[in-house]
């Protein structure tokens, strides 16, 4: 049993940052891989992923969309995994969501544990 809840959305001008929070309970995140997805409202019927970072960090994935300017990491010490969000644009407007996973995968039908999203918007 695992609760995610996530954090740290808002509206931010094109070219900000942001920092994104997912805090775990009921369960180690040590024992997870873990994934950060994001629906833009009236496009994409499912979430698509957007980064995820293996149980030791070791292994990492980015789209090609947000590579170099989205960095993922866990502090399991802490029970958390972030999102670093830098030169946003308009385009990652969007609901995004922490996920959970047994092993690294990407797409989302493989993710078990999700949180209830937190609305990223990026003003032009």
């Amino acid at each position: 049993q695992v609760q995610l809840v996530e954090s740290g959305g808002g509206l931010v001008q094109t070219g900000g940052s942001l920092r994104l929070s997912c805090a775990a309970s009921g369960r180690t995140l040590s024992s997870l891989a873990m994934g950060w997805f994001r629906q833009a409202v009236g496009k994409e019927r499912e979430s698509v992923s957007v980064a995820a970072i293996s149980r030791s960090g070791g292994s990492l994935y980015y789209a090609d969309s947000v590579k170099g300017r989205f960095t993922i990491s866990r502090d399991n010490a802490k029970n958390t995994v972030y999102l670093q969000m830098n030169s946003l644009e308009p385009e990652d407007t969007a609901v995004y969501y922490c996920a959970a996973a047994p092993n690294f995968v990407i797409k989302s039908k493989n993710y078990v544990y999700w949180g209830q999203g937190t609305q990223v918007t990026v003003s032009s």
